[in-house]
C-alpha cells in the first residue's frame, strides 16, 4: 500500500521537470538528498506523528487540507509552467519542497503510517520494514530515473508531465475534500458531545 501511496514512478516525471534547472552532475546528489528527507519525515511521523499534531493542537483533517492545497499549487505550476509559481532559485535546487515533501513524504502516505501506528501500536518494526521496502523501491526507481526518461524522450516528458499535472490537481482537491469530511464529522462528533 506505501509503495502505491509514494508512487514512484509517477514521481519520475515530477522529480525530472522540478530538477530541470539543476546542473546534470548535482542532480543525483539532491535526488539522494531528497530520498533520505523522505525518509526521515516518514519515520519521524510513523512513530511520533500523532503526538506532533496533537503538541500543535492540530487535529487529523488538518493534515490532508494543508497537503490538499499545497499539492493543488505544485499541480497547477505543471500545468502551466511558464505562469506557475516557482522562482529562479526554487528551479535551481529545491529544498524538501516539493520533492521530499510531499512528491515522496505526501499527506497520503504520512496519514497511512499514523494510521497503521495507531491502530496497531504493538506492530512497530512490522510498519517500519514495510515503510523501509517502500522506500528502497522508490529511491532505485527515483535514482534510475535518467534511464526511464531517455526511453520516455523530451517530449514524452512534457507530456508526462502535464499529464501528471492535472492527475495531481484531481488528487489534491480529492485529499481537501476528504480533509473538510473528517472535519465536518469531528465538528458533529462534538457538537454531540
Amino acid at each position: 500500500m506505501l509503495l502505491i501511496i509514494m508512487d514512484p514512478l509517477g514521481n519520475i516525471p515530477l522529480f525530472h521537470s522540478v530538477l530541470s534547472g539543476v546542473p546534470e552532475e548535482n542532480r543525483r546528489r539532491v535526488m539522494v538528498r531528497e530520498l533520505f528527507i523522505s525518509l526521515g519525515v516518514l519515520t519521524l511521523f510513523l512513530f511520533a506523528g500523532n503526538h506532533i499534531l496533537a503538541a500543535l493542537g492540530l487535529q487529523g483533517p488538518t493534515l490532508s487540507i494543508g497537503g490538499g492545497v499545497v499539492l493543488f499549487l505544485i499541480a497547477i505550476n505543471m500545468v502551466f509552467p511558464h505562469h506557475g509559481l516557482r522562482t529562479g532559485t526554487e528551479r535551481e535546487d529545491p529544498f524538501i519542497v516539493p520533492l521530499a515533501i510531499p512528491f515522496i513524504a505526501g499527506p497520503s502516505a504520512i496519514a497511512a503510517l499514523m494510521l497503521m501506528a495507531s491502530r496497531e501500536p504493538n506492530h512497530m518494526s512490522k510498519w517500519m520494514g514495510a515503510l523501509a521496502a517502500a522506500w528502497a523501491v522508490t529511491a532505485t526507481l527515483i535514482l534510475a530515473s535518467n534511464k526511464i526518461m531517455r526511453l520516455i524522450g523530451q517530449r514524452g516528458l512534457r507530456a508526462a508531465e502535464k499529464l501528471m499535472g492535472m492527475l495531481l490537481i484531481m488528487i489534491s482537491i480529492q485529499m481537501f475534500l476528504n480533509g473538510i469530511e473528517q472535519y465536518l464529522k469531528y465538528l458533529r462528533a462534538a457538537g454531540q458531545s
